[in-house]
């Protein structure tokens, strides 16, 4: 039985169709009453949009119904789907805690608030039934102002049982009207030893060298090798990972077919360069992690020795994952011990 980790998957996006379907039917009948029945719901959420910009807005119709009271309900089910349906044994969840906390606020008690969500999706993770171990990446926001990044990094700092790390996500065009204050940011996050990755050279318009070196690993990145090769030297001294999740490409029309993703892999590849394969919004997608290695391998975009050394890339760069051995290896050293003869 393989294993296998998630390093790329959003809250926001993680949410199944049929699920958040039933959620609206029982609890928000007047989003279901948007559309004529179940089939034009799902359409509309898992269908292709025209620019990354688009895509991110479907974000805020699940953040909108994921509200402390309803955040249980939807990470027990996402945690349930992925130990059976994807045979997780390692998830990072990321999200934005100010955008779970009730618009009806101010800001300043929104931002109270952002410790408590931080501690709902902790406990609400803890599934001793569906034993994945789970943590939190807590992203910055591009259209948040400094101080709630900031209060973010230091929710990141203060549970360190629940949060393994920090992200910078939303639109990527927006970074350079404020990338001093990032830089500013991610060298904070570095002082209270909080480890970083960051949505970067996702899309043409997400290409900036002044925040490679503050990455452990790279959110996409896959604009690197497909334009930037040269930088490939630097991001393998680094011991940086690209976070790559294909079907993104195709959602965002970022690419306009998976085949393009060849010679992301093969540069990458010959570089020395980690890539964990990943879902980012499963939901959105309505595909899980082994379908995104299923539809590589089938699209000939890379072999199962490549399959292989992303999967084990992505428990090596995993950044709470609590153990020496892959899920695999320990599995294998226990079936391999000799049966107790009574």
């Amino acid at each position: 039985m393989s294993l296998y980790a998630e390093l790329h998957r959003h809250l926001g996006g993680s949410v199944v169709p049929r699920i958040l379907w039933r959620y609206f039917q029982r609890n928000r009948p007047d989003l279901a009453a948007r559309f004529t029945d179940y089939g034009n719901f799902e359409q509309f959420y898992v269908q292709p949009k025209d620019s990354l910009e688009e895509y991110l807005e479907l974000h805020t119709l699940v953040e909108s119904v994921q509200t402390r009271e309803a955040l249980p309900y939807f990470i027990y089910r996402l945690i349930r789907g992925a130990y059976i349906f994807e045979n997780l044994a390692y998830l990072e969840l990321r999200y934005t805690p100010f955008y779970r906390t009730p618009h009806s606020l101010s800001e300043g008690e929104r931002m109270d608030m952002m410790a408590e969500i931080v501690e709902i999706v902790g406990r609400a993770s803890e599934q001793t039934e569906y034993p994945v171990v789970t943590r939190q990446i807590l992203c910055m926001h591009s259209r948040l102002p400094y101080e709630i990044n900031r209060a973010t990094v230091d929710l990141a700092a203060q549970y360190p049982d629940y949060v393994c790390a920090v992200d910078i996500a939303g639109g990527d065009a927006a970074y350079s009207e404020k990338l001093d204050e990032i830089i500013q940011l991610y060298r904070y996050a570095q002082s209270l030893g909080v480890k970083t990755t960051g949505h970067l050279y996702e899309t043409p318009n997400g290409c900036y060298p002044e925040l490679l070196p503050y990455l452990m690993r790279i959110g996409h990145g896959i604009q690197i090798p497909l334009h930037y090769p040269e930088l490939l030297k630097d991001v393998a001294a680094r011991g940086q990972c690209l976070e790559v999740c294909p079907t993104t490409y195709l959602q965002t029309g970022t690419l306009d077919e998976i085949s393009q993703l060849k010679e992301v892999f093969s540069r990458c590849f010959d570089a020395g360069v980690d890539i964990a394969i990943c879902t980012d919004n499963a939901g959105l997608h309505n595909v899980r992690l082994p379908f995104e290695y299923e539809n590589l391998l089938t699209q000939d975009v890379i072999g199962f020795d490549g399959l292989q050394a992303c999967q084990e890339a992505a428990f090596r760069h995993a950044f709470a994952w609590p153990h020496q051995q892959q899920p695999t290896s320990m599995l294998s050293d226990i079936l391999r011990r000799p049966e107790i003869v009574r």
